[in-house]
């Protein structure tokens, strides 16, 4: 009993280590993204680029964020091995003022050794500033 159960645990592990080599592959181009200074108002975007580099197609199940003022869209279509994608995150600046730490969980079918991959992005949000009764703009300090 004991051989069988020993030879069924290496047929196992043999599998998965063959399943994990076929699995796609995220290869972000950059998986932070620093805004610097924003205007409050309008949203700011940016699009994170990737390419599976694996064997076999990526598929992104889910998206989200760390707040409902961040918004990533991806596409639902498998992404062939050697084919690049992105997920786009749009952050929503009114009524926000200040710096800003956020964070995107993608969850797929990649190969990780996370339960799921993380996206940045950070900045800060100047708000207007008043000059005598008048609505004026601070200068961004990019």
């Amino acid at each position: 009993m004991k051989a069988i159960l020993s030879i069924l645990a290496v047929l196992f592990i043999s599998l998965s280590g063959y399943a994990q080599d076929k699995a796609p592959v995220f290869k972000f181009q950059q998986t932070t993204h620093d805004f610097g200074n924003l205007q409050q108002g309008p949203e700011a975007t940016y699009n994170f680029k990737f390419t599976n580099v694996g064997k076999s197609p990526l598929i992104i199940q889910r998206c989200t964020s760390s707040c409902g003022c961040t918004i990533p869209k991806w596409s639902k279509d498998p992404i062939m091995p050697g084919k690049s994608g992105t997920i786009a995150v749009r952050y929503a600046t009114k009524d926000k003022t200040g710096s800003f730490n956020k964070t995107i969980y993608i969850q797929s079918n990649a190969k990780s050794l996370k339960e799921r991959f993380e996206l940045t992005i950070k900045g800060s949000v100047i708000p207007p500033a008043k000059v005598n009764g008048n609505v004026k703009l601070k200068p961004s300090k990019q």
